[in-house]
């Protein structure tokens, strides 16, 4: 079992997160899935007639799903994460594939537990879904902070790399583990 130690202290903010105002959320949501409909349907014009009543949804579900839960993010947390998880998503394809390719796969798969200290539902939200871009690794259930993790390598380095992943996880958000 892989377990981290985290003080039980109150919830603490870093200085540079900032609350993003209700309208930026909502404009930037609107931007994000008109850009997602616009690359999925390879920019036909023609299937705006679809895409405006499915963007306005999905927008909409999004503002109402959100309730009056105030998000706190931080732009430079946010700005060092994108390239990390770019190079996480490369780098745990690749290990993934290189595993399945050759013709004995170094795997020793099983469960492992990970005590998180994010403190925030959206921190968590982002840390659990994130966790698969690790090589090797899906999560496969939370339970409060405990996160159940399945790997490919029990013998690998799991723990760092979900340490590694936690800590880019609470600068985004402005938290201190």
């Amino acid at each position: 079992m892989i377990h981290n130690d985290h003080p039980s202290t109150p919830d603490a903010r870093a200085e540079s997160a900032a609350v993003l105002p209700r309208w930026v959320v909502g404009l930037t949501s609107l931007v994000l899935a008109s850009l997602i409909w616009w690359m999925l349907t390879g920019g036909n014009a023609a299937s705006w007639v679809v895409g405006v009543p499915v963007v306005t949804a999905v927008v909409w579900s999004a503002w109402r799903l959100r309730g009056g839960d105030v998000t706190r993010i931080s732009l430079p947390g946010l700005l060092r994460f994108i390239p990390f998880f770019i190079w996480e998503s490369i780098r745990g394809g690749v290990d993934v594939a290189s595993r399945v390719l050759r013709p004995r796969m170094t795997i020793q798969p099983g469960f492992v537990s990970y005590s998180s200290g994010l403190r925030t539902p959206a921190a968590r939200l982002l840390f659990l879904n994130c966790i698969s871009l690790l090589p090797g690794t899906l999560a496969a259930d939370i339970a409060d902070s405990e996160v159940r993790i399945h790997t490919l390598d029990l013998q690998g380095e799991t723990g760092k790399e979900l340490s590694r992943l936690e800590h880019r996880v609470a600068a985004v958000f402005g938290e201190q583990l």
